[in-house]
This record gives structure tokens, sequence and C-alpha cells, in this order.
């Protein structure tokens, strides 16, 4: 085993084999983008250290550097690794437990998904049991700015990443009702951070409704969506509302699920 050190600038000494992975969990802490600098106020490593780090967490694809050539986010592997975490046997056989008897209670198809680097991915779904359903297989990625899901995720970004998303993404119309004029979607955001849930009024889909509450880390933080989607034919928006409460409940005992794990 490597057991080489470096000192901190407190003098304490950080084994070799755990730098890498102190600086992917202050990475994962923070939860928006970072740069070595910002790291290293908290490892205290020597200056050429920290960005040697930085540099082959990038080449192996755990970190990805930001638009401003600055700052890193997660990449793909580190994404991947969380997913699988979330998604690991023990956590998930509690995990559907409580989203069966949602969608027992609901009667409708439930959903879990985490937020990719430019959509919403499902990694877990209960399906109704009525025969008319809508196939939205786990491993589905759909966008941010049209769906419920999405839309409770942009409202947990910051105001000015928020404004930059929307200003830069291709808001294309999916159906007739999809927001697409950035000014309306703000707006929307907006009302979604306030109510703590977000709504897809047919915007991803014709004859499609969904709702969505957050589910949080021992932080606070959005970690994931919980939603539930059903057709127009057999359930309206405005009856769908009436589920919020056992949505919110859901959401707090998955939210339990994950830090207590």
């Amino acid at each position: 085993m490597d057991t080489k050190t470096d000192r901190n600038e407190t003098g304490e000494t950080i084994p070799t084999n755990l730098r890498l992975l102190l600086l992917l969990e202050e990475v994962a802490k923070v939860g928006v983008p970072v740069t070595p600098t910002d790291v290293n106020q908290r490892l205290g490593l020597p200056k050429p250290t920290i960005h040697r780090l930085f540099s082959t967490l990038e080449a192996e694809g755990f970190l990805q550097r930001e638009i401003d050539g600055r700052s890193y986010t997660p990449g793909r592997r580190m994404r991947d690794l969380s997913t699988g975490v979330l998604t690991s046997l023990r956590v998930r056989t509690a995990r559907l437990a409580v989203l069966n008897a949602l969608a027992d209670e609901i009667g409708e198809t439930c959903n879990i998904s985490v937020p990719d680097r430019d959509s919403m991915t499902y990694i877990d779904r209960v399906e109704t049991k009525w025969p008319l359903r809508i196939q939205l297989p786990v491993g589905t990625h759909v966008p941010f700015y049209c769906t419920a899901s999405g839309k409770m995720y942009l409202a947990s970004l910051n105001p000015a990443h928020l404004e930059r998303y929307v200003r830069a993404a291709r808001l294309e119309p999916k159906t007739a009702h999809t927001i697409t004029d950035p000014q309306r979607l703000l707006m929307e955001i907006e009302e979604t951070r306030k109510r703590n849930y977000s709504q897809d009024n047919e915007e991803f889909m014709e004859g499609m409704i969904a709702l969505a509450v957050p589910i949080l880390d021992g932080h606070g933080r959005l970690l994931s969506t919980l939603s539930f989607h059903a057709p127009t034919q057999r359930l309206k928006m405005s009856d769908a509302h009436a589920y919020l409460s056992q949505m919110n409940s859901a959401a707090s005992e998955l939210s339990r699920l994950i830090i207590e794990d």
C-alpha cells in the first residue's frame, strides 16, 4: 500500500493514497464549480501537488473543466460513481419499497431521477398498474427545461447559474405547451423555487402531466428528484396537486435512507 505523505499547511500529513479521495470529497461537498485554490484552502497541500491532482482527475474523467478554464465540476466518471452508490442493492431495496408504496397510493408511475451534465436521468421507476402508461424506462435522459424533474433541479441552482443556463440552452418546443421564452422560463423556475415543487403540464409530451419534489442530501441540497407522471385522460393537473403531501413525505423518507445509510 502507498503510504507516502504530503504535509499540509498545518503540518498534518495526508497519505498519498487518500489525497485524490479527499479532493473529490471536497468537490462534492461544495456542489458548485471550484478552482484548485478553492479546494486547497481546505486541504492545504503544496500548490504543485494540488494542480497535479486536478490534472490527473481531469485526464481520467473524474473532473471536467468549466468554460472559464479555471474551475472544475464532477466529470462523467464521478457522476457515474455517485449514481452507482445511489443504486447499490441495499439502498435500492429500501428505496423501491418507498416508491412502490407511493405508486400504489397515487395509482400512477413514480420515478427517481438525478441531474446529469445536460439532462435528468431516471435511476429508479415503479410502473402504474393501469394498462395505459407512458414508457420512460430507467436510464432515459430527459431535458431540464420542459420536465418536472428538470425544472425542480433548475430551481436548485443559484440565480447566476440558472440565468446562464436559460440564456444558453436551446429551448426547443417538444409540444405546443413547452415554455421556449427564456424570461417565462425564469419566472416559472422562480415560482417552482418558492413553492418547492415543479410541474410539467404537457410540456414534454402531449397528453402527459407530471409533478416533482426534491430529495435532499445531508446538507439540504438537491440530490435527486421524486416525481410521478400520468396521462391527462386519467388525471388532470388540478387533481394531481392533491398528492403533494404524500410525495413530500416519501421524499423525506428517501432522504433519510441516503443520509442514514
